[in-house]
């Protein structure tokens, strides 16, 4: 699927279509990322590239966060918070010019997409909630009881542009913290039909819950918000597609509505779509796949764990296996290779 989008939302190439991760965990933070890739793009042509994934260029809790503790997601350096506007890799206009750099150069972007929790809270909200095992997730240790969360978040700062919505508690399924006593633990948030999603993975009994405040999609206000953004990041950045973030802590159900709600909305109907399912069992990634309905690809971490394994072992790896128990073996179609990544 990705050499379709590639060739249906990219500049025309005459070679293979190779995808570049174009960050890392350590990349130079201080706001100078979208400029130095900028500059870095017509040598990365030349060397073959043709796709590129970004990392999450929306605003996270703080300035110089790497992105994946997301705050706002229709702010991309564009508005100011606590006296900064930019994110750690720089402004939206910065950021604009590197995906129209890369198209004059032959490169197509993809967006990194967190969709999983928020963090950064502009106020905290008393509500109900039980506090459950962690390891265990589905086992309560305590009766519901009244805790104070950082649920509500405002986004003064952008002041309903592109978005009026504004979430508080009831969009959520869980948090990590109570300010109450300042106890760290996972609370499950109290609602009429509220529980944790159910097609996820089993890890830790249900593994929702990942950290954070843990969004929930069954919300249709929340799923609406989310359906919106991703056709807003199609046509305002003119991208071929998204890396989702921890797809295997949150339903698959809303995954699959996601992406079938915004390849229609956005009239793109090849939108490229990979997920993070970071999991050594090619028999769950393909379980996942099949839940979904709807093409989707994941990265095929068993052929990644397999790399290392060569590595490890040297010249007592017998290179003959080295797609058995992969995705690229099962079901290349929905694989998406690679040696590693950020985390």
């Amino acid at each position: 699927m990705a050499f379709e989008a590639n060739r249906a939302y990219g500049p025309p190439v005459e070679h293979n279509y190779t995808m570049l991760q174009a960050f890392e965990w350590y990349v130079e933070g201080g706001g100078k990322h979208w400029k130095k890739l900028t500059a870095e793009i017509p040598r990365l042509s030349q060397m073959g590239i043709t796709a590129m994934w970004l990392p999450p260029a929306t605003k996270a809790s703080s300035e110089n966060s790497v992105g994946y503790d997301i705050y706002d997601l229709y702010d991309l350096g564009e508005f100011d918070r606590n006296g900064t506007r930019r994110t750690n890799y720089g402004t939206k206009e910065e950021l604009l010019e590197t995906i129209k750099t890369g198209r004059e150069n032959g490169i197509l972007t993809y967006m990194d997409a967190v969709l999983n929790h928020k963090f950064g809270a502009d106020r905290t909200e008393r509500f109900q909630a039980r506090e459950v095992a962690w390891d265990d997730r589905n086992r309560d240790l305590t009766d519901w009881k009244e805790i104070e969360g950082w649920t509500g978040y405002d986004f003064p700062g952008r002041n309903g542009k592109y978005s009026s919505f504004k979430w508080n508690y009831n969009h959520f399924s869980g948090v990590d913290y109570n300010e109450d006593g300042d106890r760290k633990a996972i609370y499950r948030i109290w609602g009429m039909g509220k529980s944790w999603p159910q097609r996820v993975d089993r890890e830790h009994g249900n593994y929702a819950f990942l950290m954070g405040a843990d969004i929930d999609h069954a919300h249709p206000d929340v799923s609406n918000d989310l359906y919106n953004w991703g056709t807003w990041i199609m046509n305002e950045l003119g991208v071929g597609g998204f890396r989702f973030d921890a797809v295997k802590h949150f339903d698959s159900s809303f995954m699959a509505s996601f992406v079938n709600q915004v390849r229609a909305r956005s009239n793109k109907p090849l939108m490229f779509c990979v997920g993070e399912f970071w999991k050594d069992s090619v028999d769950d990634l393909s379980r996942y796949l099949d839940d979904l309905g709807t093409q989707f690809s994941v990265f095929d971490t068993p052929l990644h764990y397999n790399f290392k394994e060569a590595g490890d072992r040297g010249n007592a790896f017998d290179l003959r296996s080295i797609w058995d128990g992969t995705i690229v073996q099962r079901r290349p179609v929905d694989a998406v290779t690679l040696v590693d990544n950020h985390e």
